[in-house]
């Protein structure tokens, strides 16, 4: 199929703005995102070119965002840079699922997907997540031990347990990642510099962006994808 050229420049600019910023919003860039929307051929134009990037063009609303794969280590992370921006030195891969734990758990924590909105809170405390990161894995212990009676498997919460455990207690404010407070502030740090949320340290508040709340409002969080994240935290519904 021939493409126009003035189509091919367009799908180039608006995949090349992808590449830089990973959103193109209807408000800061409205020729682009008309050209994308209204025209079928533009679309398709970024998209393959998305496809050879080993990426996904997503529209939600008025926003196109740009998502690697998980075998896209060149625009997204290796479980290794993973490693080094989430974990203390020398991490584990205990260390690496407690990390991943700790974002599974915020996220929960915002979205219970259910109803028309599938945001449940605007906010939520770092002293509170702290809590509830340390409930969930005590708890996911106890229904682990349970479950080995059963021979059912589920999330090693022991390894998790012992590497939260493992990690000092300091001030809120600490960045030692040797710490717990470290360690969770090192992941807010990072999932900000994605544009997933906002986290207000002096105020120890952590809210989520509107790039987040779509990927998970429209992408993410359908009713199967929701049972199995709650399935996988040993819940059967939301606890507050």
């Amino acid at each position: 199929m021939a493409y126009e050229m003035e189509h091919i420049r367009l799908g180039q600019s608006i995949f090349y703005h992808l590449l830089q910023k990973s959103i193109l919003s209807e408000e800061e860039e409205p020729d682009l995102f008309k050209a994308y929307v209204e025209n079928e051929d533009i679309m398709a134009l970024v998209k393959s070119q998305g496809e050879i990037a080993d990426c996904a063009i997503e529209r939600y609303g008025g926003a196109i965002y740009i998502m690697p794969h998980l075998s896209n280590t060149y625009l997204g992370f290796s479980k290794a840079e993973l490693k080094r921006e989430l974990c203390k030195s020398g991490a584990t891969d205990k260390d690496y699922y407690l990390s991943q734990f700790i974002i599974l758990t915020l996220l929960v924590e915002f979205y219970d997907g259910q109803g028309s909105r599938c945001k449940s809170r605007d906010f939520i405390k770092l002293g509170e997540l702290q809590n509830i990161i340390s409930q969930r894995l005590k708890a996911g212990v106890s229904a682990e031990e349970e479950a080995e009676e059963t021979e059912q498997a589920g999330l090693d919460y022991h390894s998790m347990s012992e590497a939260f455990e493992s990690l000092r207690s300091e001030d809120r404010s600490s960045r030692k990642k040797t710490t717990k407070e470290g360690m969770i502030n090192a992941i807010l740090d990072f999932l900000e510099k994605q544009g997933l949320i906002v986290y207000i340290q002096e105020d120890e508040m952590i809210k989520t962006t509107r790039k987040l709340d779509n990927i998970m409002e429209m992408k993410l969080l359908n009713k199967n994808n929701y049972e199995q994240i709650m399935q996988a935290l040993g819940m059967s519904e939301k606890q507050e």
